[in-house]
């Protein structure tokens, strides 16, 4: 009889067990749940420039910083990047994040835009962003869970082209692309719009480097420039563009002043100490990372919309550091971003439309 009893009791104790173990379980799984809500990570994949470039790539990541400081994560869990070396690092490392169940994965480029493509059809539960490009499926429509980041880097660089016009003393002014594209072609005939707009009798050598990670193939063609005559220099080309800043400096330290106009971010410290930045060109990549971000905490990810910031969003326009620029020139700047902002001028995007654009000039 005893035994039966102790058996009957160990039983019971064996189920309270259970039930405790369920309810422990039970709590568990709940604060499981809100340490994922407050856990949220947003992670980034660099081009071949790198997160250092001084352009775009280090201006996305500081947007990312910036939003991790002001929502308590932690840099390189709560917000982390991946830098690509070569373009075959792009889906591996696009991958590894979103593996790694990152809440929203930005891919810093339209090089990225097939890698970008691929995977969000194959992870379709996944949230993916895209700089500078638009991510689209088979029938040439966005994909519902990538948010497409775009500028319109012709106004900004229309602006900075205006201040050219009214610096140069030679009438000889340069842009220096990174890969010939679609996209580098905006900030090029924008640029050379804003130029004529206010000095028609300038001329402006372009040439493109073929890569955004090449600063000593920047510097050797802002070589060939400077010394046609060019006194300003206007690099559209990411970490290439330091090269254009290397050739400028050693310049003005032989006594032969000349500019350099940065992109992406106020590349003012970049021209130090022999302060060759004359202006640059600012695209508000940060504050769109920063925005996308927020949206995609706040359950309001953007997937399969193209959000576009211009000068009416200040997403564009010239740097903050306006200290080598004339007021004459400032106060171009003012009035012709007016006349972008209500429609007055169109700003061109493409060769053909810098060409109809030059015959309305005249």
């Amino acid at each position: 009889m005893l035994k039966k009893r102790i058996a009957v009791l160990v039983a019971f104790v064996v189920v309270l067990a259970s039930v405790l173990a369920g309810c422990g379980n039970s709590s568990k799984s709940g604060n499981s749940s809100t340490t994922t809500k407050s856990t949220f990570k947003a992670g980034m994949v660099t081009d071949t420039g790198g997160v250092d470039d001084k352009s775009f790539n280090q201006s996305s990541w500081e947007g990312l910083k910036t939003y991790a400081k002001d929502n308590n994560l932690k840099v390189g869990t709560g917000v982390k990047y991946l830098q690509s070396t070569q373009a075959s690092d792009y889906s591996p490392n696009l991958n590894t994040l979103v593996h790694q169940n990152f809440n929203v994965v930005y891919g810093i480029g339209f090089l990225m835009q097939s890698d970008i493509q691929k995977i969000a059809q194959q992870n379709p539960k996944a949230h993916l962003g895209i700089v500078d490009a638009v991510a689209v499926d088979k029938n040439n429509k966005p994909l519902k869970n990538v948010a497409n980041i775009t500028f319109k880097e012709e106004q900004g660089s229309f602006l900075v082209g205006v201040v050219a016009g009214l610096t140069t003393k030679t009438n000889k002014i340069g842009f220096v692309g990174g890969i010939n594209s679609a996209l580098i072609k905006k900030f090029e005939n924008g640029f050379k719009a804003g130029v004529k707009a206010v000095n028609p009798k300038a001329d402006v050598y372009v040439q493109y480097a073929g890569a955004f990670n090449a600063p000593d193939k920047g510097r050797a063609i802002a070589q060939t420039f400077y010394t046609k005559g060019a006194d300003i220099i206007y690099a559209a080309a990411g970490d290439t563009g330091n090269g254009v800043f290397t050739e400028a400096k050693n310049r003005t330290k032989d006594g032969k002043k000349v500019w350099v106009i940065g992109v992406d971010r106020d590349q003012h410290d970049q021209g130090l100490p022999e302060n060759v930045t004359l202006t640059s060109m600012v695209k508000r990549v940060d504050k769109a990372i920063y925005d996308v971000t927020k949206m995609t905490k706040e359950g309001k990810f953007p997937g399969g919309k193209v959000l576009q910031f211009g000068l009416d969003q200040n997403g564009v326009g010239i740097a903050p550091t306006t200290e080598n620029v004339s007021k004459k020139a400032l106060d171009a700047v003012n009035t012709y971003k007016k006349k972008i902002v209500d429609g007055s001028i169109k700003v061109p995007t493409t060769d053909k439309e810098y060409k109809a654009y030059l015959a309305n000039l005249k």
